[in-house]
């Protein structure tokens, strides 16, 4: 059970690592924001997992479970909460996105304001 605990832990951190070179790699804020999300939720997800699974022994399977729970419910939600922050807040998009879904629901919502 540690080597299984220690794999899934292992491909957790990768992931972890993952997320933080993409965080640096992408263009722009939206770009950075969705792959330190994705990437940092499945990588937590799977490093707690293996420590679950690797010390199965000291009983902490159930805290690591709302832990892993409170990770899935928050990160998304923040992560979307802060992209439409700093995209009402004027952050531009790179040159080489090709929609705009959130000017479209702008336009829209300022119209039925009228």
């Amino acid at each position: 059970m540690e080597l299984l605990g220690a794999i899934v832990t292992l491909a957790g951190s990768i992931l972890l690592f993952l997320g933080a070179l993409g965080i640096l790699r992408m263009p722009d804020v939206y770009n950075r924001m969705q792959a330190g999300t994705k990437a940092t939720t499945l990588g937590s997800i799977l490093f707690l997992a293996g420590i679950s699974i690797g010390h199965y022994e000291c009983g902490c399977f159930g805290k690591i479970i709302i832990i892993i729970l409170f990770v899935i419910f928050t990160n998304p939600i923040s992560s979307n909460t802060l992209a439409r922050a700093a995209h009402f807040a004027g952050v531009k998009l790179t040159e080489r996105s090709v929609k705009d879904d959130l000017k479209d629901d702008d336009i829209e919502n300022k119209g039925e304001e009228k």
